[in-house]
């Protein structure tokens, strides 16, 4: 499943129990529609996601960066602890494009060059269609 979103928060690096490490980030995802009556409504869809694959994604995973996200989701719930039942999405995140301007670009290009010459599973796309 590919999802295209803003990211509602900077990403987070955790390193769990048996040492491997997961960045976790959120995405908001906006769409549109008419309802019967013809008007416009606006839904957001919001998205818990998690990154195995490197963390060094997460310093490029900045609050309002546009994502486009391939993986796949997963439903969960759980109770808060006002005891009450809450639902969510989650997106197991298998690849992500950051998509912006030359300078987004020229900054994932460095950071794979830092990072022995890669960065598995990310790619850039300018806004140019040329």
């Amino acid at each position: 499943m590919n999802i295209t979103g803003r990211l509602t928060r900077n990403a987070e690096v955790r390193t769990l129990s048996n040492e491997k490490q997961v960045v976790n980030f959120s995405v908001a995802v906006n769409d549109s529609y008419r309802n019967k009556q013809g008007e416009r409504v606006e839904q957001t869809t919001y998205f818990d996601c998690a990154y195995w694959i490197t963390p060094n994604v997460a310093r490029l995973l900045t609050k309002g960066t546009l994502v486009e996200l391939t993986g796949r989701v997963s439903p969960r719930a759980w109770v808060n602890k006002d005891g009450e039942p809450r639902a969510g999405l989650n997106f197991h995140t298998s690849q992500i494009k950051l998509h912006g301007g030359s300078n987004r670009a020229e900054t994932v290009q460095a950071t794979a060059k830092a990072e022995n010459n890669s960065i598995a599973g990310i790619s850039t796309e300018d806004d140019l269609p040329f």
